[in-house]
């Protein structure tokens, strides 16, 4: 008996041994899935003195983007080697962002670029300052018409201060008011 109880000692060992692994490619690979899919993007709106423009950054993380022109634009898509597909989603970007005045009049908006730094693929674009700016409406709804799970944050920041937009599930326009 004693030699049966021992093989039933090392057979419980190595199956214990074995889920313990399974369980641990389970968790590296589940958190790495996790890690790559935020489906998340931060933007930034500031003004810039010297121009008198509000200059907009929008973030999105590389891995989302990469997902994303494969939905949007076709399965062959590349944001990371082909410009022609960056040029292309940072145009699908613009397309679905915007500011307005609260007369719902939009601000004329301008692409000025975009590019591919680290693990992130940045869009540019700006705006003149409006006149006697009160408040503002923003719209953020890049990658949310693919994905309701996206969520798209904009922090306007003027002067000093800085207000934070959180556009998730539903919402499509935020206001800011600006002190005075």
């Amino acid at each position: 008996m004693t030699k049966n109880h021992g093989t039933l000692v090392s057979f419980a060992k190595i199956n214990l041994s074995l889920t313990f692994i399974v369980l641990l490619v389970g968790v590296v690979l589940g958190s790495s899935a996790f890690a790559h899919q935020q489906k998340a993007a931060i933007t930034r709106i500031e003004l810039n003195p010297r121009t008198n423009m509000l200059e907009v950054m929008h973030r999105f993380e590389l891995h989302d983007a990469e997902h994303a022109v494969k939905e949007i634009f076709d399965g062959s898509a590349d944001i990371i080697q082909s410009s022609e597909t960056q040029g292309q989603f940072a145009n699908y970007v613009s397309a679905r962002f915007g500011i307005y005045r609260t007369n719902d009049e939009p601000l004329p908006m301008t692409l000025i670029g975009y590019e591919i730094e680290g693990k992130h693929f940045w869009v540019y674009q700006e705006t003149p300052k409006p006149e006697n700016m009160a408040s503002l409406q923003v719209v953020h709804n890049a990658l949310r018409d693919i994905w309701f799970a996206q969520t798209n944050t904009v922090n306007v920041k003027l002067d000093e201060d800085v207000n934070t937009l959180t556009f998730a599930e539903n919402t499509e326009v935020l206001r800011i008011d600006f002190a005075r």
